[in-house]
C-alpha cells in the first residue's frame, strides 16, 4: 500500500511560516536589538542622516520601553509601547537594569509623544546642568572644547524627509558647501566627543538644569539644531527623561545611506559600515 503523504494545506503553513518568524523578530527586537535609522542631523557628525544601526537593549535592562512600537500617522498606525505593555508603566524601575555612563549615545522614548529619539547622555541623576556661551557646566565644572576644524557637506536635500543643512557660513545655495564649526569635547569623566557650532543663538546661554533623581539630560552633538533637555516637553524639546523611559544604547553602525533611499546605491557611504559610534 502506498504510504499517505500528509503533508498539510501550502497557504496554512505558509502563514504558520510567517507567524512564527514574526514572532522570533519580535521576541529578538524586544530583548536584545532594535533597528534605527537616523532621520535628522541632530547627532552630527557622530551620526548622519541615514545611518542605520543597533539598539542594544541589554545594556541597561528592560522597561515598558523595550517593547516595540509601531507609530505611522500617515496611515493611522499607532501601536505604542505603552498601549502593549502599559502593565510596566508607572514605577520608573527597570528589569535587570544597570546605570547609563554620561557620554552613551542613547536611544530613548520621548516622555509625551513617544516616538523614539537619539542623543547623548549628559546629566546623570542629581547633576546640575548649565551652557554658558556654548560650553556646557556639569556641577560647576565645564566640559571643555578644543577646536577641531570645520565639518563640511553639501547642501542638499538630505534623507527621505529632505531635510537641508543649516550652515554656519551663511546662506548656501543647492550643491554649495555648507560649513559648521567642529570641536572635541570632554566630559568629566573622559569622554571625548565631536561636536558642532552653527553660530550664536538662545540655546547656547541656559539657566541651571537639576537633574531630579531617576531622570536624566540629554543634548544633540550638533549643538544648534537640536530637540534635547535644553527645552521643555511643553516648548517642543525633550525635558528630563525617566529611567524607564531609555531603551537601548547605540553601539556600531551598521549601514550608510546618504540618498532619499536606501536603493540609491551609489549614495551608500561605505565608510561608516560597521563604524563604532563613540
Amino acid at each position: 500500500m502506498a504510504k499517505t503523504d500528509k503533508t498539510g494545506n501550502p497557504i496554512v503553513e505558509t502563514i504558520k511560516t510567517i507567524v512564527y518568524a514574526l514572532l522570533i523578530a519580535g521576541v529578538f527586537r524586544t530583548l536584545f536589538f532594535q533597528p534605527f535609522w537616523i532621520p535628522s542631523g541632530s547627532m552630527k557628525p557622530t551620526l548622519l542622516i541615514g545611518d542605520f544601526l543597533f539598539v542594544n537593549k541589554m545594556a541597561y535592562g528592560y522597561s515598558y520601553a523595550s517593547c516595540p512600537s509601531v507609530i505611522v500617522p500617515s496611515v493611522g498606525i499607532n501601536l505604542d509601547a505603552k498601549k502593549m505593555c502599559g502593565v510596566f508603566d508607572g514605577d520608573n524601575t527597570r528589569l535587570f537594569g544597570s546605570e547609563p555612563e554620561r557620554g552613551d549615545v542613547v536611544v530613548f522614548r520621548h516622555p509625551t509623544s513617544g516616538h523614539d529619539y537619539i542623543k547623548r547622555l549628559i546629566g546623570l541623576p542629581g547633576d546640575r546642568i548649565q551652557v554658558t556661551d556654548g560650553i556646557v557646566q556639569i556641577n560647576g565644572e565645564a566640559a571643555g572644547q578644543v577646536a577641531d576644524g570645520e565639518f563640511e557637506e553639501l547642501m542638499e536635500l538630505q534623507g527621505p524627509q529632505g531635510l537641508r543643512p543649516r550652515c554656519a557660513n551663511g546662506a548656501v545655495g543647492q550643491g554649495g558647501m555648507c560649513i559648521k564649526d567642529r570641536a572635541i569635547e570632554t566630559l568629566p569623566n573622559g569622554v571625548s566627543h565631536p561636536v558642532l557650532n552653527i553660530g550664536p543663538q538662545a540655546s547656547d546661554r541656559t539657566g541651571v538644569y537639576t537633574v531630579p533623581e531617576g531622570e536624566y539630560f540629554f543634548m544633540g552633538d550638533n549643538r544648534d539644531n537640536s530637540a534635547d533637555s535644553r527645552l521643555a516637553q511643553t516648548a517642543g524639546g525633550v525635558g528630563f527623561v525617566p529611567f524607564e523611559n531609555i531603551i537601548g544604547r547605540a553601539d556600531r553602525i551598521v549601514f550608510s545611506s546618504g540618498g532619499r533611499s536606501m536603493l540609491y546605491f551609489w549614495t551608500w557611504r561605505s565608510d561608516r559600515f560597521f563604524k563604532a559610534i563613540k
